[in-house]
This record gives C-alpha cells, structure tokens and sequence, in this order.
C-alpha cells in the first residue's frame, strides 16, 4: 500500500512536470485542411478572399512543356469549389495574392518569369508585369500606397511595380538576398512590419531573415541580417504584434520570431503518411496565409533530388500520393521566461 502510494505521487509529479513542459514549447500540430484531387501535386502559394475561400496554386515542374499552371480554390471547411486553369501559363506558379486596393488576383507564372492578373473562376489572364529572363520570381507583397513588390530568387532582388503593374524596377539588390546554398533559392517570402519601416525577406538558402530599412517614400535602405537559422526559410507572414510567422520548408515547421529576431514558438512538425500517402502535419512547408482564427499553410513535399539535392525528407517527398493543405490555429503558445 505503501508502494503504492509512493508510486502515485511519482506519477502526479511528472504529469505535472510534463505539463509545465508543454506550456512552455507547445509543438501544436497541423491537421489536414484540404486534400487536392488525384492528379494534382505540389501545392505552393496560397491565398485566401474576403469570404475565406483559400485558393492554392501548384509548382509542378516535372510536366511537359507547355502545361499551363492551374489553382485550386477550397470554402473555409476545405471542401474544393473549383480547380482553375491557367491558359498560357507554365506548370510552375509560385505565389499569389489579392491586390489590397484593385482587388486583382496576381499570380507568379515562375516558369515564364512573370506576374498574371488571373480571372479567378475562368482563369482568363493578362500581363501584369515582366521579369528579366534570368529572374526567379518568387512571393508578392504590398505596401499601403499599392506598390507590388517581388522576390527574385536567383538574382537577389526585390522587384517593384505600380499598384496596375506594368515594367517592373530593381528596388533592392543585395549580396545577402543571393542563394547561397540549399534550397537553391535565396530571396523568398517578404512583408513588412506594421509601421512599413522595414521590408522582411526571407534567404531561403541562407536560413536568415533579412531586414531592408524602408526610407520615406518607399525609398529602399540598407539591408542586414536580421535572425538567422531558420532552416529553410520560405513563405512568411507578419502578424498585428509584428511577430514573424516563418515556413521552415527544411524543418517541417513554423517558427514564430518576436520583433527582436528570437524564437517564440515552433509549430507543426512531420509524422509520416498516413493511409492514403498524405503528410502527416507539415511536409515541406512553403506558404502561409492567416484567416479567421488559423493560419493555412501549403506542403509543397518536393522531392529536391530532382534538383540534385538528397535532403533528409527528399524521399518522404517522393512517396507522397496525395498532397495537402494543412492548418494550424493561429495562436502562440506560452513560453516560460518570456517578459
């Protein structure tokens, strides 16, 4: 009896010990919010409307040339309302984006270096604005007077446009926003902070985060590292606390980062397949857009041997059969210590 007794206070001290643990890191996992359908791979950008449609474009670079890309648009309860075609497209979309002042819908067409102003039922298009042929285009962003900016992967760039598009200027070039590394991508999601006083790009293969002072009128300043060792930094997205809210494609998770640059959070993490060969939690995350009370985040689960680079989920990746939009609730957890 005794031992007994001696053993129930042992285990009521770890549970509480376990659970000071978990108030102070808590992994919170991502569920599945949508699954594409058959025949569909590599869910990228991601975007969602003022009705909380979440609409998913596709990075496909295995097709044949001369597929068009296509979108995928789901309701707030992840059922699928239409799948898009993108006539003239590539197969290789990137992000898009609602422009918050026309209410157009940009899209990347990474294949063909450019920005679509895309028809979001019809897919119907036009040019908004083109690249240099040697340009990666990235991830979009705004500021508040409409401007356009876009990273370009391979050149370490930021491109800027007028709020209709039209030719495109080099607001920031920059030896910190060059890949150097792998993923073979340098400069990739960017947003600014809450007072436009700093532009945040992440180095996907550099694993930091760069801050570019902003200038009175939108006038690009110096840029310096601002955190480093994201692993994989990918999409990100800036909350109303100016919290960095980062995909880390090459740890399969989400790291929170307060305005210092110091880790408030990690989200998400992989558990495996399950039995229908979708990612469990987080595969290669890549895109995140916040709606309502989550944050919706794409799996992109690419196989990067394709690229010539045998990364530690590269063969999870390519056993894959359906792909996955996942979400997580917008929230950050406690951290023990934090002042």
């Amino acid at each position: 009896m005794i031992r007994l007794r001696r053993v129930l206070v042992l285990s009521v001290t770890l549970v509480a010990l376990l659970a000071g643990a978990a108030d102070a890191w808590t992994r919170i996992p991502a569920t599945v919010f949508a699954t594409l359908p058959d025949g569909a791979a590599h869910p990228e950008g991601i975007t969602a409307d003022a009705d909380g449609n979440i609409y998913v474009a596709t990075f496909e670079a295995t097709k044949p040339a001369g597929t068009p890309g296509e979108m995928f648009v789901f309701n707030h309860s992840g059922r699928l309302l239409r799948r898009v075609v993108i006539p003239g497209s590539d197969s290789k979309l990137l992000d898009l984006a609602f422009h918050p002042t026309t209410g157009a819908l940009l899209v990347i067409d990474f294949g063909h270096q450019r920005v679509l102003r895309v028809d979001p039922f019809t897919g119907a298009n036009t040019p908004f604005t083109q690249l240099p042929p040697t340009a990666g285009p990235n991830v979009l962003t705004f500021d508040k007077l409409g401007n356009v900016y876009i990273s370009d992967s391979f050149n370490g760039t930021i491109w800027r446009t007028g709020p209709l598009g039209g030719a495109a200027v080099a607001w920031k070039t920059d030896t910190l926003l060059a890949p150097n590394g792998v993923p073979p991508f340098g400069a990739n999601g960017l947003a600014f902070n809450k007072a436009e006083s700093i532009l945040f790009v992440a180095n996907t293969s550099t694993d930091t985060i760069v801050q570019i002072q902003v200038r009175p009128g939108y006038v690009a300043g110096a840029a310096t590292e601002f955190t480093n060792s994201v692993n994989g930094g990918d999409g990100l997205i800036i909350d109303g606390d100016d919290n960095l809210w980062i995909a880390a494609n090459q740890a399969d998770e989400i790291v929170v980062v307060d305005p210092t640059g110091r880790a408030i959070a990690k989200l998400g993490d992989f558990d495996g397949l399950d039995e229908q060969g979708r990612p469990v939690n987080l595969l290669f995350p890549a895109s995140l857009v916040h709606h309502g009370n989550f944050i919706y985040v794409t799996n992109l689960a690419i196989d990067l041997r394709l690229f010539g680079h045998n990364t530690i989920d590269a063969q999870w990746a390519a056993e894959v059969k359906r792909y996955t939009i996942s979400r997580l609730p917008a929230t950050i957890p406690p951290v023990r210590g934090l002042k």
